[in-house]
């Protein structure tokens, strides 16, 4: 996340594509990489500057619950399991840019159209 972050803002991203949620359908918990940690315990929410930092990193994870459920046919937002739509939603937060489109198969039309947030 920290890296996406990262890259969202010096490119500028209006939207995210997840793809590839489906490889997910059989993990009972996903772990996302939310920050990193320094030697010295400092956690990083930020991309460090500085590469000898960022080789000495230990990664800080949140863990969602899994869906342990097939979402290949799946082509409504509402129709994914709840912590599917939980996970995407998360990594929105997370990324702070809307999440729009989500490959839950190997197909082309195999992609979910999140709704944007109503104001």
């Amino acid at each position: 996340i920290v890296a996406l972050r990262y890259t969202s803002r010096i490119n500028g991203l209006t939207h995210l594509n997840i793809t590839k949620l489906d490889v997910l359908d059989t993990q009972a918990e996903i772990k996302i990489g939310v920050a990193y940690k320094t030697k010295d315990g400092k956690i990083l929410k930020a991309f460090p500057s500085n590469l000898e930092v960022l080789e000495d990193v230990e990664i800080v994870y949140e863990t969602m619950p899994g869906w342990k459920q097939d979402i290949s046919k799946v082509r409504e937002w509402n129709d994914l399991p709840q912590a599917a739509r939980d996970y995407c939603q998360r990594l929105e937060d997370l990324v702070g840019v809307p999440v729009k489109w989500i490959g839950v198969g190997p197909g082309r039309d195999a992609i979910v159209i999140k709704p944007a947030k109503s104001s």
